[in-house]
């Protein structure tokens, strides 16, 4: 199995297996899911952090007003009387205006809290660093995970104008986000290794060859964003202790040179004429006037 280490741009993204034989337009669409369906997993996670803290979503027609806005055009919150977290609620302002305040109870915002820690932690960018692959069977469970917490804390289920509902049946709208900005769509994703596009039409193994344990970097681009940059020689750790080394080095030498006292050559036992002069007998002859 080829192990593909996927970048955007120079930011790591994840590990994943390929045999060598694999259809590049598969392994491509493959690469997609996982990168769009992390991204999936980052956002319900951040809408989830904001649930937990100020209840669930407000109607658009309410967002952003304040209090007395809302009685004086007669705005009502239908759906923040039916959903209402289990254990009751605690109320908890939300200063931007997009939730409703009524926040879960400390036990059940701990339920969601620890669930998305674990689903961040499936997904995250260390499974590089521990060289552990992410499949789309775990970015999968990741959210079923967190489906599951918020069936548990909102067993009647969430607004369906709520971003977090939306998520979870696809019908996301991120027109105008910088999320949408991330999010590459399958039909025009481009993989790039040294430089090469990795056309859809051929196998992995026409670019990296027949060897099953090679380890290559692909970058993931959309279509008509030009060839990513290349790859640095050494990695910015490198760099880092590159760096330092010279650093020390030069130090080294600053201490020797403030180190290097010439004095000693006056002593007797550095005069290298000192044995001629002995055996001449004119030694300690010292020149005075008369």
């Amino acid at each position: 199995m080829v192990l593909l280490h996927v970048k955007r741009g120079d930011e790591s993204q994840f590990l994943l297996q390929a045999p060598g034989s694999s259809e590049l337009e598969e392994l491509t669409v493959q690469v997609t899911r996982v990168y769009n369906g992390r991204l999936k997993v980052q956002r319900l996670c951040s809408e989830m952090e904001e649930l937990a803290e100020h209840g669930i979503f407000l109607p658009p027609n309410m967002q952003g007003l304040t209090d007395d806005q809302i009685e004086e055009l007669k705005l009502k919150d239908e759906w923040g009387e039916k959903c209402v977290p289990s254990g009751g609620s605690v109320f908890k302002k939300d200063d931007v205006g997009r939730r409703n305040g009524q926040a879960p109870n400390e036990k059940m915002k701990q339920v969601l809290k620890k669930t998305i820690e674990e689903a961040k932690a499936i997904i995250s960018k260390k499974q590089v660093e521990a060289n552990v692959c992410v499949t789309m069977e775990m970015v999968k469970d990741a959210l079923d995970q967190l489906r599951g917490a918020v069936m548990i804390v909102y067993p009647m289920g969430l607004p369906p104008y709520d971003p977090i509902r939306m998520e979870f049946e696809n019908k996301e709208d991120l027109s105008g986000t910088q999320a949408e900005l991330s999010v590459i769509k399958e039909s025009e994703a481009q993989l790039w290794w040294a430089a090469k596009e990795l056309r859809r039409t051929k196998k992995l193994s026409d670019y990296v060859g027949r060897n099953e344990k090679t380890k290559i970097i692909v970058k993931i681009q959309q279509r008509g964003q030009g060839a990513p940059a290349r790859e640095p020689i050494i990695s910015s750790e490198e760099q880092k202790q590159l760096m330092l080394y010279y650093h020390r080095r030069q130090e080294e030498l600053k201490k020797l040179e403030e180190n290097d006292d010439d004095s000693c050559l006056n002593s007797p036992w550095a005069d290298n004429t000192a044995l001629k002069r002995h055996f001449h007998g004119v030694k300690d002859i010292k020149w005075r006037p008369r």
